[in-house]
This record gives C-alpha cells, sequence and structure tokens, in this order.
C-alpha cells in the first residue's frame, strides 16, 4: 500500500468507527438533525487546521493559530458588520502580516515556534481591543451560508468535503503544492530547481492567514457574536487534526483530505465523551488517549509497510 493512502486510510478508519460508535449509544444521531448537531462547529476547525498543516508542510509550527482566528473573529463581527469595507481591508493587512512572519523567520532563521508564540500576545491584545467583552454580531451574509440546509447532508459536512477537495489541489496536485511539501523535504533541492525559498514560505505562510481568516469568519457565522477567547483551544486542535490525519513535523509529509478527516474526528471526538457522560475535566485526557491511541496504530502499520 502506497504510503500517501495509508496516511489517508488511517484516519478515514478512525472516524469511521468513532461516528459508529456514536451511533450506537445515541442512534437519533443517525439523522440529518443529528448529523448537523455533530458536527456543527467543525468547519472553523477544519479550516484552522488546514492553515496549520500548510505551516508544519515546510517544517514550521503556529502556535499563534488559535488567537488569529479569535483576532479575526472579533474583525468579523465589528467592523465586517458594521464597515465592511474597513473589516476587509483589516483582514488583507492580516494576512499580509503573516507572510511578513513567513519571510522574517526565513531570512533571520528563527525559530517558528518563538516568532508564533510572540504574534499570539500580539493577535491576543489586538482582539481584546476590538472586543473587551463578548459581543458584536455576523454579517448577514455570512450567518445566512454558514446555517443553509442543503438537501442531502448538512451545511458543516458539504463545507468540508470542499474544504478537503480545494485544499488537496493546492498541495498535492498543483506544481506550488509540490514545491512547498518540496520546502518542507529538502530546501536546497527546491532552491536548485529554480524556486525561491523565501517567496515559496512567504506564500504559504499568507495561505495560511487566508485559512485562518476563513475560520474565524465562520465562527461567526456559527456563534452569531465573538469573543477575544472564542478559538483559543483552536492551536492545539489544529496541530492534533494534522497529525491525526497522517502529518509529520518534518519532511513536507501532509495529507489536506487527512487534515480535514481529522478536525472531523476530533470535533466527534467530543460528542462521544459526552455521550458517555464523561466529565468535561476529563474529556481534554480522554480526546490526548484517542489521538495516542491512533498514532500507535499508525507507527505499527508504517513499521510493517518499511518491513515488507
Amino acid at each position: 500500500m502506497k504510503p500517501d493512502t495509508l496516511r489517508v486510510l488511517i484516519p478515514a478508519l478512525s472516524f469511521a468507527a468513532l461516528l459508529a460508535a456514536v451511533f450506537w449509544l445515541q442512534p437519533r444521531a443517525m439523522s440529518y438533525l443529528g448529523l448537523n448537531l455533530l458536527f456543527n462547529l467543525a468547519v472553523p476547525i477544519a479550516l484552522a487546521t488546514i492553515a496549520q498543516m500548510l505551516v508544519i508542510a515546510v517544517n514550521d509550527l503556529d502556535l499563534s493559530i488559535g488567537t488569529f482566528v479569535s483576532f479575526v473573529a472579533c474583525v468579523t463581527a465589528s467592523f465586517l458588520h458594521d464597515t465592511p469595507l474597513l473589516g476587509l481591508a483589516i483582514l488583507a493587512a492580516a494576512v499580509a502580516t503573516y507572510a511578513l512572519i513567513g519571510v522574517l523567520i526565513h531570512l533571520r532563521e528563527l525559530p517558528s515556534i518563538v516568532v508564533s508564540l510572540g504574534m499570539s500576545f500580539v493577535w491576543g491584545g489586538l482582539a481584546v481591543l476590538i472586543l473587551p467583552a463578548p459581543g458584536g454580531s455576523a454579517p448577514p451574509v455570512v450567518r445566512t451560508l454558514m446555517t443553509a440546509k442543503p438537501p442531502l447532508l448538512p451545511m458543516a459536512i458539504v463545507a468540508s468535503l470542499v474544504i478537503a477537495a480545494i485544499a488537496h489541489l493546492i498541495v498535492m496536485r498543483s506544481s506550488f503544492g509540490v514545491a512547498l511539501r518540496g520546502v518542507g523535504g529538502n530546501a536546497r533541492s527546491v532552491q536548485r530547481a529554480g524556486w525561491s525559498v523565501l517567496r515559496l514560505r512567504a506564500a504559504t505562510y499568507a495561505l495560511a492567514g487566508v485559512f485562518g481568516v476563513l475560520a474565524g469568519i465562520s465562527l461567526v457565522g456559527l456563534t452569531t457574536s465573538a469573543d477575544a477567547n472564542i478559538a483559543l483551544r483552536y492551536t492545539l486542535l489544529s496541530i492534533a487534526g494534522v497529525i491525526l490525519g497522517g502529518g509529520e513535523f518534518t519532511g513536507g509529509r501532509v495529507s489536506a483530505v487527512g487534515a480535514v478527516i481529522g478536525a472531523l474526528t476530533l470535533t466527534l471526538a467530543s460528542s462521544f465523551l459526552t455521550f458517555l457522560r464523561l466529565s468535561p475535566d476529563w474529556q481534554i485526557g480522554a480526546q490526548g488517549a484517542i489521538l495516542i491511541a491512533v498514532l500507535a496504530i499508525r507507527l505499527v502499520l508504517n513499521q510493517r509497510e518499511r518491513q515488507a
């Protein structure tokens, strides 16, 4: 079996097993309304996970994605709702800032963990300045889109499929995606092939910023308001989603489809643990146990694949 196939197969089987367990515990979830409730918040998590996946693909790590999504949510619920042009300008500046972060990391050879951790305080501070207290309103267009009801599957599942398809085309099927993963695998070879590693890293961070912006906008469309701390957990969830979806921290080995499946699995895990009547204090630890179990299975299968 090809490594790329195995990279997607394991998270897909894990997701299917968890979904079957949820249906067994709560048969009423096996309906249009039930699926909509299970995956209601999956879209912003999936978008944030794709943003993290892009950064991981170039051997970096973004510890600011959670606060960035919170900042975007605050901008969306305030400026984008009241003064759309100003809101769009702020979001465009935020994406440009993400690109500059990639340039800074490359030129100065700084650890991405340190830079992104510092930026997390910047995004968090800006979010508090914009919305000192929870409030704001979702733009009508965003609210209408996120609450739409397609005929066959809930909007969350349809949107996740679209996100996975678009991200797969960008990362796995385009020349940019090949060069992007090449930076993570062997940056010198990419440079010898005529690509500018600096421009690739800047474009990668800018694209990650775009997905982060979409995550914040979609989150406000679901919650109808914003808070400076609304998406702080997205940092850890996005990293876990990428790894659960078959990604690795080095070598440019990532999977866009697997990352979305990983995000859906983490979203589903919360409902599964709730149906088990597990205390919320233990749910984060239980989610970590699920992640470790899936990674252990993947490690065993990868070793057998190499031995064969």
